[in-house]
């Protein structure tokens, strides 16, 4: 596939550069990439320097890049997710309440590699254990293929909970790159009810009420 394929849209007022926007923005121009014409060839590993090899990261690296966003190399993504965790800007998925922009890792069930080993970017949580994930070199839904080195660009809905729609919980961790305007490490879900707010206030001298 040409280098020049699926350019990436001009940074914009409420796109703008360094933005959790913009990384998604950049993200979705890349949906329907196919690698080739040799096996792991792309233009993403030839940012990374990292070209014929599983480039999921290379994929992430390359959206953050033209997004304006620092994130960790995670080309080799249990290396992007130890990053994280060092930069205390990680939560593991089953205390995870992701946001968009979050860089989710996965582990895929079964699939023979007991490890991280699969990186892509949340786009949407919806609220129920499951997002939608922008991921390169994956496979579309309704084809046969990897998900972890399938050769595309996708969309492609995630678990990181048990959840109602029955998906399979993939992502075992998110990390939160530091976007311009906001953005901080994820927090993790409290059980324990919010404190309630004491309107009746009292003087801390007598202990009587404040008007």
């Amino acid at each position: 596939m040409a280098v020049d394929d699926f350019p990436v849209p001009a940074p914009s007022d409420s796109k703008p550069q360094g933005s959790v926007a913009r990384l998604i923005q950049v993200a979705k121009s890349q949906v329907g990439y196919i690698e080739g014409p040799k096996d792991n060839e792309t233009k993403y590993g030839a940012y990374t320097k990292a070209n014929f090899q599983p480039w999921c990261g290379s994929f992430v690296n390359w959206c953050a890049n033209e997004a304006g966003v620092k994130i960790p190399n995670t080309v080799y993504t249990p290396g992007g997710a130890a990053a994280f965790k060092k930069a205390n800007a990680w939560i593991d998925g089953d205390l995870a309440d992701p946001e968009p922009g979050d860089i989710a890792y996965f582990d895929f069930p079964a699939d023979g590699v007991d490890r991280i080993s699969h990186v892509g970017i949340v786009i949407e949580d919806n609220g129920d254990g499951t997002v939608w994930c922008i991921e390169g070199n994956t496979t579309g839904d309704g084809k046969k293929g990897s998900q972890r080195n399938g050769g595309e660009a996708c969309k492609k809905l995630r678990a990181f909970k048990k959840n109602p729609k029955k998906v399979q919980i993939s992502i075992v961790g998110f990390g939160r790159p530091k976007f311009k305007g906001g953005g901080s490490a994820p927090k993790a879900e409290s059980s324990a009810p919010a404190a309630k707010e004491d309107t009746n206030k009292k003087c801390p001298h007598c202990g009587g009420p404040l008007n």
